[in-house]
């Protein structure tokens, strides 16, 4: 799976893009911001469905949205979702 970071998501995880190899228990986006929330930090404090919009290949995505191997994901931090400013 091909791993986008948008915006100050990019800075805060200090890259723009990376490939993994998911777990066969991560099926869906919500599992998938688990998975990364799963890292610790910066991930844990970001990887969450109120401070992230996702992207399955180029469409925007809801938290039971699908997501393989294949497939290319955005993820864009969303503004004013916290009291912490991007």
């Amino acid at each position: 799976m091909k791993l986008l970071y948008f915006a100050q998501l990019a800075d805060i995880v200090q890259k723009s893009h990376e490939e993994v190899a998911l777990p066969a228990a991560v099926r869906t986006v919500d599992e998938l911001l688990d998975w990364l929330a799963a890292r610790g930090e910066p991930w844990t404090s970001h990887m969450v469905a109120e401070r992230i919009q996702v992207t399955v290949n180029k469409q925007f995505a809801q938290p039971a949205t699908k997501v393989g191997d294949n497939d290319e994901i955005g993820l864009f931090p969303v503004r004013g979702a916290s009291s912490t400013p991007w």
